[in-house]
């Protein structure tokens, strides 16, 4: 029996998606067999209680009916399972385009917003969701991005306030994925950068990964603002990490349990991030319950209600392997059951 109600347990549906592609040997894998996965999966009596999802195809039409989502929704209630976080489809190639673009390019980047933000309000309505986010990045690259750093800065922060206030108007929070692919997200004084030229603390906040944030300690992306070099001690790492979360747990809205083997990897627009590891990679870098500690602490206060595991790009037999989402549940029940409340 667990000992804490909060953080609920969610698992993320995009590992099903992310860096698929059809007609290879790592297609795409349905919502409906991601949903199987996620609620057969069980740990001395504890399932997960939820998922969060991504709004685009094959997954979720971002245009589709009322109706439809609420089919959706039964779906996913019908297995015992809630909805808490969704990822807005802000990318090239999706709805949206690159938050520092042009203004068509950033106009798009507010459709895709406004289109997940009546996707939640219909999942809010039926009562599959009654928490969690909206997830956005600034879906351009490092590289385009330091062609004009100060410019764009400026341009993201922009988009950035715009789509907070649309979330708002729909009762929805905005939380920004940090992760080393993204413009003026690619290191995490960058991303304090961008969160502080925003300036809307409450809408517009950081949703962590731990994955991706452990890169964000090596300046994969941003040499100049690492904070550990090769053949750090432990005390190095406590030091860094302490540095790195105090700067960003205040912004912190959402967060995501993972694992990093201190290597980076990607596909198309997710070129050169975090590589996700399974729970138990004898190679993994973190010490996913203690480190979780640094994020959580103070959670409640800012109406953090849930915990999500994230897999991006892990191999479809590791993904179709119900042992891995037993692993998985079991790191995730030992966070809450450290830090939970």
């Amino acid at each position: 029996m667990t000992k804490h109600a909060f953080p609920k347990l969610h698992n993320a549906m995009w590992p099903g998606l992310v860096g698929k592609e059809a007609n290879t040997d790592h297609p795409p894998i349905s919502l409906e067999r991601m949903l199987d996965l996620t609620c057969k999966a069980e740990v001395n009596g504890q399932k997960f209680e939820g998922v969060d999802i991504f709004l685009f195809h094959p997954h979720t039409d971002p245009d589709a009916t009322d109706d439809a989502i609420r089919r959706m929704a039964d779906q996913i209630a019908a297995r015992g399972l809630k909805v808490g976080s969704l990822v807005a489809p802000v990318w090239p190639g999706t709805v949206g385009d690159c938050a520092f673009g042009s203004p068509d390019q950033r106009a798009k980047f507010i459709t895709a917003v406004k289109k997940a933000c009546r996707i939640a309000e219909v999942l809010n309505r039926h009562g599959v969701r009654q928490y969690g986010i909206i997830r956005i990045d600034a879906a351009g690259g490092p590289t385009a991005w330091a062609a004009d750093a100060t410019g764009n800065l400026k341009k993201t922060a922009q988009t950035f306030r715009e789509a907070g206030v649309v979330a708002a108007a729909h009762g929805e929070r905005l939380a920004a994925e940090g992760e080393i692919c993204w413009g003026g997200m690619h290191s995490w004084k960058h991303m304090v950068h961008l969160l502080e030229e925003t300036g809307m603390p409450g809408t517009v906040g950081f949703q962590c990964d731990q994955a991706h944030t452990y890169l964000y300690l090596l300046g994969c992306n941003a040499p100049d603002h690492a904070l550990l070099k090769p053949g750090y001690s432990q005390a190095d790492f406590d030091q860094a990490y302490t540095t790195m979360t105090d700067a960003l747990r205040p912004w912190t809205i959402d967060f995501h349990v993972a694992q990093n083997d201190g290597t980076v990897h990607g596909t198309g627009s997710h070129d050169k991030t975090g590589r996700h590891c399974q729970a138990d990679d004898p190679n993994g870098k973190l010490n996913i319950t203690q480190t979780a500690g640094y994020w959580l602490k103070g959670a409640a206060d800012r109406d953090i209600k849930h915990l999500c595991w994230d897999g991006c790009m892990f191999p479809n037999p590791v993904l179709e392997n119900q042992a891995t989402w037993n692993k998985i549940l079991a790191a995730m029940i030992a966070v809450r059951e450290a830090h939970g409340w």
